[in-house]
């Protein structure tokens, strides 16, 4: 059983990355970066410290836009509209879940896609369900993508079943999958014969966003397994969608949790911030 680590995965990203920022500086832009957060919760705030860790080893520039978790909708919607027309920002990242008494679906309809780096705009998801470059990918979907790239996986033709249908992953990753001729069949936690089917398939992505939602009966010998979740387990360890009794899942491969797709999400964060950056060189 191989470990599909997303460690050479987001190594490989930044030196890509690295060298488009060189090419950038050369023109005089700076690629930068904005991220919005309202509120103090940990889980944002552990996400915004690894994403200015990852843009500081490649060069981007980071702004900070912190709001109180009480901000009104009105509050929100101009801090967008302002970061829209800041000529220096070129992609904007949405902390999200928004507190609950605010409509996040306005807000990150607000944002320009040109700026959208973590695909939360319609345009963005319709660029992905068309498969044209409008604006990009959610970077956690993009990230299973590069995993599996990186690791040389062949899509076309093969049974790939993914369980979850957020915006977030489970439809857009049906998506890409489709794109690169895989044959998809989406589920959820209400299917029935979960089981049966997770285990028909050879590709399988685990993004239902409940930690133990599958175990190692849903999973095969011959199989390549991406499991998306992440969760604090009672002992304070980190644990995914999927939960396996032993060290070695009955997969041909898989990859764990921590250190799998997470480790990638943040690279793809950047990669998408430095092509935004050229896109608006080329546009000007």
């Amino acid at each position: 059983m191989e470990w599909l680590k997303g460690a050479p995965v987001a190594a490989s990203i930044t030196a890509r990355v690295n060298s488009e920022v060189a090419e950038l500086e050369g023109m005089d832009i700076k690629p930068r970066l904005a991220i919005v957060r309202v509120g103090e919760k940990p889980d944002d705030i552990s996400y915004e410290n690894s994403a200015m860790k990852r843009c500081a080893s490649v060069g981007i520039d980071v702004k900070q836009v912190t709001l109180p978790e009480t901000s009104t909708q009105d509050a929100v919607e101009a801090i967008i509209d302002w970061l829209n027309d800041d000529e220096s920002v070129h992609g904007v990242l949405i902390l999200r879940p928004l507190p609950s008494h605010l409509d996040e679906a306005s807000i990150c309809e607000k944002l320009s896609f040109a700026k959208d780096v973590d695909g939360v705009t319609s345009l963005s998801l319709a660029g992905v369900f068309a498969s044209r470059s409008i604006g990009f990918p959610p970077c956690t979907a993009q990230a299973c993508i590069e995993v599996l790239n990186y690791y040389g996986y062949g899509f076309a033709g093969k049974r790939a079943v993914v369980v979850g249908r957020s915006l977030v992953v489970g439809k857009p990753i049906a998506m890409l999958l489709l794109n690169r001729h895989a044959t998809v069949t989406m589920c959820h936690t209400r299917t029935k014969h979960l089981r049966d089917t997770c285990r028909g398939a050879e590709l399988l992505i685990v993004a239902a966003g409940t930690a133990g939602a599958v175990d190692e009966t849903f999973l095969n010998a011959g199989q390549t397994v991406i499991d998306v979740g992440i969760h604090v387990g009672e002992d304070g360890k980190l644990r995914g969608d999927i939960t396996v009794n032993g060290e070695t899942p009955p997969v041909e491969a898989m990859t764990p949790v921590p250190g799998g797709v997470g480790a990638v999400t943040t690279a793809v964060l950047v990669s998408h911030v430095a092509r935004a950056a050229k896109r608006t060189a080329r546009k000007f």
